[in-house]
């Protein structure tokens, strides 16, 4: 059994940002061909997505909808130190993903034809986020 744990430094801005190539590129560096990759966020205020990558309206719509029902500037939050998008982002995360599991199989990520990874930003403004990928297998 081998492991390999790499950090991505990912630059955002509100909506989905695509890792797919970055995550390909640590599993391909890691020389294992079967086994299962974990990919973990390390922020509150972002989150991780497995989603489609072909059409843009997908991303938009579902950056719409949250934004919908978790707006910026709630009355009910009281945590808004860092501005309006501030408690409204920590929600959007916890209602998310901070983590996905892919199985690797041949070397290759175990993704659906119009699957790519996302890095879900739900703060305003552009952020620079890390992203652990571990792949373990054989």
């Amino acid at each position: 059994m081998q492991q390999r744990s790499e950090t991505l430094s990912v630059s955002t801005r509100r909506g989905l940002t695509e890792i797919t190539g970055g995550v390909r590129g640590v599993l391909r560096g890691s020389g294992i061909r079967e086994g299962l990759c974990t990919i973990f966020i390390r922020h509150t205020s972002a989150s991780l997505l497995i989603q489609e990558n072909a059409d843009p309206a997908v991303q938009r719509d579902l950056e719409a909808f949250l934004s919908r029902l978790v707006p910026d500037g709630d009355p009910l939050f009281t945590h808004v130190a860092e501005g309006d998008d501030d408690m409204s982002s920590h929600v959007k995360a916890a209602l998310t993903r901070t983590s996905e599991q892919v199985p690797v199989r041949e070397g290759e990520l175990v993704l659906g034809t119009w699957q790519g990874v996302y890095v879900w930003e739900h703060r305003d403004g552009r952020h620079r986020r890390e992203v652990v990928v571990h792949v373990m297998g054989e």
